[in-house]
């Protein structure tokens, strides 16, 4: 085995990113209330809300937590890909 082979690191799997729609359907797949959501992903009622209606947008752990809920319910979704952002004109 080859030097750089022993010491690369594995590669890290795209996380989908959740936006507001998919989360309230996923809610309600479930037939939670946004503060049974909140109780099961351990976050604030006020955080669910704001996801769905798309003030902020899940990420990092909670984002994961999501997509395991998804898949653990057999939540059949699409997530919308990451935003790209366009470089800025000087």
């Amino acid at each position: 085995m080859d030097s750089l082979a022993q010491h690369s690191m594995p590669m890290k799997a795209k996380q989908p990113q959740w936006d507001s729609r998919h989360i309230r359907a996923l809610r309600q797949h479930l037939c939670l209330t946004q503060q049974q959501m909140a109780d099961t992903l351990g976050t604030r009622q006020q955080t669910i809300s704001e996801w769905e209606t798309g003030m902020y947008r899940p990420r990092g752990t909670s984002s994961t937590l999501l997509t395991m809920v998804a898949e653990r319910a057999g939540f059949n979704y699409e997530t919308t890909p990451a935003r790209k952002t366009k470089p800025r004109k000087a």
